[in-house]
């Protein structure tokens, strides 16, 4: 399976004692790299400002792409950084999910995952939000609908809501959007009753919850609302933050965790999908841990069960 990243995506400042730092992705890729899994690495591109018009608004992209005003840090809201790195990273982030969907829908059982920063699911389609300046897998999808694909399937089992994921398709019938997350806790959205026209499933658990509740809303809620829809392409928004160790929930998951919802997630994909996903780096703020997680991840996407 192929790895997108790019060296721009750790240029992104957020400032000392940011949770969201370039250290992540190093952490991530330096545990790809020393897995002995047979990965493909590919330079992301960046993305075109047209293939970010499909789902952003002109405002927010020229604010993302003009950089910091006057300063090496401009703060977009009170979580959110724009640094002079930050207008290339947030290019090649969004770019790296674009090319790894047009890889994997140019043949069958292609699977990518994208080595990014800043993550993108909760950027809306006019507010840079959350950490994320740009939403890097509703940017993939919106490329995948221009390009023929008719049923689009958006996982999401980071610990936060990926508010800005729902609210661009919750009128967009052709995309399923299934989320897991914990509740209460920012951004204080995805309530079960958030349905869009019948194509958002939310799933929220309360803080300390483990392993077996989680892998229950997974196995009798999401997976058969996934494998209903019959989608032709699964996404996949792969944040880590649900590990018991992270500091910014209250999520009790473990390593074979992540490992044992993306296996499920495979089974559907090769039901409907002809083996096809696309999965895209979005939170996880322990280091040891987010290595340890992102690395299971992608050794069941390569085909190794844990």
């Amino acid at each position: 399976m192929r790895i997108y990243t790019h060296s721009a995506c750790l240029d992104h400042d957020t400032g000392p004692g940011h949770a969201e730092h370039a250290g992540r992705l190093r952490a991530v890729r330096d545990a790809l790299h020393a897995s002995g899994l047979p990965l493909d690495w590919q330079d992301a591109p960046p993305a075109t400002r047209g293939e970010l018009l499909r789902v952003h608004h002109a405002s927010l992209v020229d604010r993302v792409l003009a950089g910091p005003a006057g300063s090496e840090i401009e703060w977009l809201d009170s979580d959110t950084a724009l640094s002079a790195g930050g207008p290339e990273a947030a290019l090649r982030a969004a770019g790296a999910a674009l090319a790894a969907v047009d890889w994997v829908m140019a043949g069958d059982d292609r699977r990518a995952f994208c080595a990014v920063r800043p993550p993108g699911h909760h950027a809306e389609t006019d507010v840079a939000m959350g950490f994320c300046l740009l939403n890097n897998i509703a940017v993939a999808a919106a490329h995948a609908l221009a390009n023929g694909v008719e049923r689009i399937a958006i996982a999401d089992f980071d610990v936060h809501h990926g508010n800005g994921t729902q609210a661009i398709f919750e009128r967009d019938p052709r995309v399923l959007f299934v989320d897991s997350h914990q509740s209460p806790l920012y951004p204080d959205s995805g309530h079960a009753d958030e349905t869009g026209v019948g194509n958002i499933v939310n799933a929220t658990y309360p803080p300390l919850t483990g392993s077996r509740a989680i892998r229950a809303l997974w196995e009798d809620r999401l997976i058969p609302r996934i494998d209903a829809f019959k989608p032709q392409l699964l996404l996949i928004s792969a944040g880590f933050d649900a590990h018991r160790e992270d500091p910014l929930a209250q999520g009790m998951l473990e390593a074979a965790d992540f490992a044992w919802i993306t296996q499920r997630l495979i089974e559907v994909a090769e039901r409907h999908a002809r083996g096809r996903i696309v999965s895209t780096l979005e939170g996880g703020y322990a280091l040891p841990a987010l290595a340890e997680s992102a690395s299971a991840h992608v050794a069941a996407l390569a085909g190794q069960r844990g």
